[in-house]
């Protein structure tokens, strides 16, 4: 991806060549500025590259965006202030005209899943920034998409609300979208230990595929796994990586 900036052009991505498994659970890092965003935004169609391409079980992204089989999540929820916390999920439902609410996820029980039964008629300004990133986890995953696209989805919440989010992810990925494939762009190497099947490191700007840690530990995954030797060694080793590539 290449961006023309003023005289001279900017290179964002240079030769990013990724595979990811049906049902894998990816996380991106990487620092700042490297195109961790732009490369998420490139693989949901949201913008196209300079070169090259993408394709999603085998299709342009843009194909799979028209059949809903993608869903977003960003650091800010974006929910919409006028709706309560069910018109707001069941949203996706009525603005596209190919489904129904027999045809997604029914939302009720989504918002049961993410556990806000009790907060389905609050507004989002009643709401903590870790309920409100709850709905719009409930509200991505109502149109049964086959590819989740997270960016720093849990960036903005404090870190004790961050750390039970994460397990709270995990449980609701697990729980309503099994065989749901998720790209997960985070800062945090032990976020993305803990959630990742595989961490793919990205190099300084211009963006690369630096280096791809399969992530061997069980699940489903706790607090507790957080002790475990296993789990230490791999923040040393990806520790490691980054510093070999210059990124710590």
């Amino acid at each position: 991806m290449v961006y023309e900036a003023g005289q001279r052009p900017l290179s964002a991505l240079a030769g990013i060549n990724l595979t990811v498994g049906r049902g894998e659970f990816v996380s991106i890092i990487g620092p700042s500025g490297c195109g961790k965003t732009t490369l998420l935004r490139i693989i949901g169609g949201l913008q196209g590259p300079t070169a090259g391409r993408v394709l999603i079980d085998g299709r342009p992204p843009q194909q799979a965006q028209r059949e809903k089989q993608i869903g977003f999540v960003f650091q800010d929820p974006s929910l919409l202030p006028w709706l309560n916390v069910v018109q707001n999920v069941r949203l996706p439902l009525q603005v596209n005209g190919r489904r129904d609410s027999t045809t997604g996820k029914d939302p009720e029980g989504l918002i049961d899943l993410v556990g806000l039964r009790e907060f389905s008629a609050y507004y989002p300004h009643q709401l903590s920034g870790g309920m409100q990133q709850r709905v719009a986890l409930a509200r991505c995953f109502v149109t049964a998409p086959s590819l989740l696209l997270m960016d720093e989805p849990l960036g903005a919440l404090d870190e004790i609300t961050r750390s039970d989010m994460r397990f709270e992810l995990l449980r609701v990925w697990r729980s309503a979208a099994a065989g749901c494939t998720v790209v997960f762009v985070t800062h945090s190497i032990a976020e993305a230990i803990l959630l990742s099947d595989r961490v793919v490191v990205m190099s300084p700007q211009p963006g690369r595929v630096a280096a791809s840690l399969d992530i061997d530990l069980p699940r489903p995954r706790d607090a507790a796994i957080e002790e475990t030797q296993e789990f230490v060694d791999y923040t040393r080793l990806l520790r490691g990586v980054l510093r070999e590539h210059a990124l710590a």
